[in-house]
């Protein structure tokens, strides 16, 4: 009989906590509870123990290289991160310096054919032999491209490469420490805490029932 009251118990203020966290929810502008927090925890492990996914991914969502090692509490990381984006950006922007204006090549008129020449839909085609018939030759027409003549290419893909690769390393790093971060500080903490349930009955206008919950972190 003694252990169907506890049972009662844990259950009832189980379902009050669970009506306070949604009453919560509703109200952004609440007060965040207060709780105790053991007198060695030092404010960088406070911050580790209370960082959250959600925060985690938004910042993410941001493109910014380092962004995420940043809201890890990384921020050496984050600037390193950070100048790599930089000179990753700074290669695209050479890449497409050097790349000079898009042009068609050198005309041959017995193999370039040429609609709307000079005109804003010019379009080049090279005459390509398909077959023959005695002295006659039949073509196929082969549209042919404006290609610039820079070789900035290589250095366009270079920094691209460098900015997406810098990019996916913040993110898939940053969140595992934030994960690893959360978990060291409540594994350290974790084994010292000591919690007693103690009942306590009171009185009231509203008929409330409290319980008393003790928290040794020492």
């Amino acid at each position: 009989m003694k252990n169907i009251f506890y049972y009662f118990l844990i259950a009832f203020f189980s379902l009050q906590a669970q009506e306070q966290e949604n009453l919560t929810k509703f109200e952004p502008l609440a007060e965040t509870p207060l709780y105790p927090i053991p007198a060695e925890m030092i404010f960088e492990e406070y911050q580790d123990m209370n960082r959250r996914l959600s925060q985690a991914f938004l910042w993410s969502s941001i493109p910014i290289p380092g962004i995420t090692h940043y809201y890890a509490g990384e921020k050496k990381k984050a600037r390193q991160l950070f100048y790599i984006g930089a000179a990753g950006f700074s290669c695209m922007i050479a890449g497409i310096a050097s790349m000079g204006e898009a042009t068609f090549p050198d005309y041959d008129e017995s193999r370039h054919v040429i609609m709307d020449q000079g005109g804003d839909n010019e379009r080049w085609f090279e005459r390509v032999p398909t077959s023959m018939e005695g002295d006659v030759v039949h073509y196929e027409l082969k549209e042919i491209y404006k290609q610039s003549d820079g070789d900035g290419g290589g250095l366009f893909a270079l920094g691209l490469l460098i900015i997406v690769g810098d990019l996916i390393y913040d993110r898939l790093k940053g969140i595992s420490l934030i994960e690893k971060k959360r978990d060291m500080v409540r594994y350290k903490y974790g084994q010292k805490l000591d919690i007693s349930l103690e009942p306590t009955f009171k009185t009231s206008n509203d008929n409330q029932i409290g319980m008393k919950l003790s928290f040794d972190l020492f």
